[in-house]
């Protein structure tokens, strides 16, 4: 049990307190007014962008008619809580029995003590839990109710639950409670300056701090492998590291990125960074940097991407180094855009890509996890709408939607910390990277998610056309390292998997454990985590799991042994802006440094 508040408990000065509520109003007020003048005579308003309402109504209506269903559901419930009461009675009574619900281990929102050993805590936990689960319940396995609507209704079904749970509120979570007891309110008092705070830098939009943002910069403690820009144009600056090694391989490294995110995830710090270590194996290294778009950029489509991308990178390598073969590396919705640019250069006879290396890549979005409850027509429409209006997508609303898919760590967590324990965020760079967000260009957003997302047909021979030449997966005969990761709640790793089964040349598919940057970011020195081989590639993603063989640590070295296989002989190290192009700036350059918000 925790001690007893006494002589400690702080009073706060009402001195202090009044100054405090003066300013927090005086904020307010003035938050009020510039939101009520942005959006005067605004008649965009949605009431239901995310088009929520059809899909619940669609699942009420079909529950409503299975009435014995419902009716069972509420006996079960009713009986859990009988249960739970009494467990409750003996245990204020003496007794230890067994709990009624039990959170996930590694919930961390249940984490202080007090929640097991204070009996009116561990009933509120126990309540929380039983009807999360009788909720989450009744609203899954709906007969009649089509996959999409199901999805859906289950997604945000769970981000009300997690809305809900006591650990969000200041009366039902004891460590917030135990803080306000003995700060004498003053953390509720810092938490509402942080809230205001991260209100005013959003312009009005809820914008949560979840890292101290102060204590990195680009350039200086983040992103800091020593290289130069050689090489931009408007979608891309191109960066070439500085080598540490005397020779080199013949065929230089070009890593392609996601827009999506900025590229230095590759590159946080020494000890974790994919590039540097790249680099020290003695790869010849290019990065694409990706601008950060505004409306000028509105009309840059998917195949300006490829064009000015990595076909441009290309041209450019040659020239800096005098190599017309790489061997290339596509994360995420770069790979995709990599796997794209092969099957376009396979039908003109185009053998620059000596191999291709894939990280968590979808080409077959039949099933893409989570994020297709964001893709309907409906919600599809309201998004083009909004871009026709800026002439991108804001980078605020992509970063919010891959929190809620993990809401819990992403934000709630942080609703708690800033703003109920008026504590400041620690500084992380993972996370300082994650609020880095980036903008869409209009055009180029509407095509990836109409023409892959909503209709799949990167995977269809001829459906998709990039500079009039239609482009067919099966065509590709690159040498592919494919690396997905097993707990990935971005691109999942069965879909992923679908390629192995649609390229036409030797394909290695490996599974690293965890998830959609742990999984990949894992240096070999710090001993994580495991990966899984086979040789094999059988049509079942389950079959080829089955048959794999578990290795312990990272999947880097793996990796290099295979490029190297690909890399050519060893030359002389070559220095960035000494041959065939001039260094226009030092890494990491300028286009990474412009910030969405």
């Amino acid at each position: 049990m925790a001690e007893e508040p006494g002589a400690d408990v702080k009073m706060i000065d009402p001195g202090e307190l009044s100054k405090a509520v003066t300013n927090i109003a005086e904020r307010s007020q003035r938050l009020v007014a510039d939101f009520l003048a942005r959006h005067a005579g605004d008649n965009t308003f949605n009431a239901d962008p995310l088009n929520i309402g059809n899909a619940f109504f669609d699942m009420t209506s079909k529950m409503m008619s299975d009435p014995a269903r419902l009716v069972e559901a509420n006996l079960s419930l009713w009986q859990d809580y009988m249960a739970l009461w009494q467990n409750t009675a003996k245990r204020m009574m003496g007794e230890v029995p067994e709990p009624v619900a039990k959170p996930d281990p590694t919930d961390r929102r249940f984490k202080d003590e007090m929640w097991e050993e204070n009996e009116v805590f561990d009933y509120i936990k126990q309540s929380y839990l039983l009807s999360a689960r009788w909720v989450q319940g009744l609203v899954t396995g709906v007969e009649g109710l089509d996959d999409h609507s199901a999805q859906k209704v289950d997604f945000y079904t769970r981000q009300f639950v997690d809305a809900m749970a006591p650990s969000n509120f200041v009366l039902t979570n004891p460590e917030v409670l135990r803080t306000t007891i003995e700060s004498g309110g003053e953390n509720l008092v810092k938490g509402l300056n942080n809230l205001l705070d991260d209100l005013e830098r959003g312009k009005g939009r809820l914008s949560i701090r979840m890292t101290d943002y102060d204590a990195f910069q680009v350039g200086e403690n983040i992103a800091v492998t020593p290289g130069k820009v050689v090489f931009e144009n408007d979608l891309m600056q191109l960066l070439q590291y500085d080598p540490t090694t005397g020779t080199v391989a013949e065929k230089p490294l070009l890593i392609v990125p996601p827009w999506i995110n900025k590229y230095y995830i590759l590159d946080l710090r020494p000890k974790n960074s994919f590039i540097k270590w790249a680099v020290d194996q003695g790869h010849t290294v290019f990065v694409i940097s990706w601008v950060n778009p505004d409306e000028r950029l509105a009309m840059k489509g998917f195949a300006d991407y490829m064009r000015e991308g990595p076909l441009a990178a290309l041209d450019a390598i040659a020239t800096a180094t005098g190599q017309k073969q790489v061997n290339a590396v596509g994360y995420c919705l770069g790979g995709t855009l990599l796997v794209s640019t092969l099957a376009w250069m396979a039908v003109r006879n185009d053998d620059r890509i000596a191999s291709a290396t894939l990280f968590t890549t979808m080409t077959d979005f039949a099933e893409p996890g989570e994020l297709g409850v964001f893709i309907d027509e409906e919600q599809l429409t309201a998004l083009e709408h909004k871009m026709d209006e800026t002439g991108f997508l804001d980078g605020r609303d992509m970063a919010m939607t891959f929190n809620m898919l993990r809401a819990n760590d992403l934000i709630w967590s942080f609703v708690v910390n800033n703003y109920l324990l008026g504590k400041d965020p620690f500084p992380f760079d993972l996370l300082y990277w994650n609020s880095d967000s980036t903008r869409m260009p209009a055009m180029m957003h509407s095509f990836y998610l109409r023409k892959m997302y909503q209709a799949n047909q990167l995977v269809v021979p001829g459906a998709i056309e990039l500079n009039g030449v239609p482009l067919d997966l099966s065509t590709i005969r690159t040498p592919l390292y494919m690396l997905s990761t097993r707990e990935d709640h971005i691109a999942p790793w069965k879909s992923t998997y679908a390629l192995t089964q649609q390229a036409s040349g030797p394909v290695k598919f490996v599974l690293a454990a965890s998830g959609h940057i742990a999984g990949v970011i894992n240096p070999p020195a710090a001993n994580k985590y495991c990966y899984w081989t086979n040789t094999r590639k059988p049509k079942n993603p389950d079959a080829w799991l089955n048959a794999a063989q578990q290795e312990n640590g990272s999947w880097w070295p793996d990796w290099h042994k295979w490029v190297s296989k690909h890399a050519g002989k060893q030359i002389p190290a070559r220095i960035p802006g000494e041959s065939g192009l001039k260094a226009l700036d030092v890494a990491p350059g300028s286009y990474v440094k412009v910030r969405a918000v």
